[in-house]
């Protein structure tokens, strides 16, 4: 079997606009969640600009405690988990609805309960989720 290198033609591209949606119940599919987790990070470490929106049960990686119980599940030594949303809270342009928030995680603005700083999120809604749709090359959803 001959293998090809599809990555190298992508690395040689120009950047992309990627936007990544999480909306899905992250409990129902811990594996889903996890892959899309983990493209968001490769897609930065590419140097694609990322926005990754986190609405409806999605919200639920925004809790820290669930972020730990997947690195649990996991079972490595390097909390895998952690480190994929430490880069993408880091280098990716982040928003989320604090309706879902509240729904899901019974949270409100200003708590300072998220695994990222209330700061660092744009707070929107389906307004924003047609605009980044509507800008992005590539779009992924979870």
């Amino acid at each position: 079997m001959r293998y090809i290198d599809i990555l190298r033609p992508a690395l040689q591209t120009m950047s992309k606009n990627v936007f990544v949606n999480f909306v899905s119940e992250p409990k129902n599919d811990t594996i889903k969640s996890i892959v899309g987790l983990a493209c968001a990070a490769q897609a930065i470490q590419d140097g694609h600009q990322v926005s990754v929106f986190f609405a409806a049960a999605g919200t639920r990686l925004l809790d820290p405690s669930y972020i730990k119980e997947l690195d649990e599940e996991m079972g490595a030594d390097t909390p895998m988990i952690t480190q994929f949303m430490e880069l993408i809270a880091s280098k990716a342009t982040l928003y989320c609805s604090f309706a879902s928030v509240k729904a899901v995680l019974g949270h409100s603005e200003g708590d300072g309960a998220l695994i990222v700083a209330d700061d660092r999120i744009e707070w929107s809604g389906p307004p924003g989720v047609i605009a980044l749709a509507t800008a992005a090359d590539v779009q992924l959803v979870y």
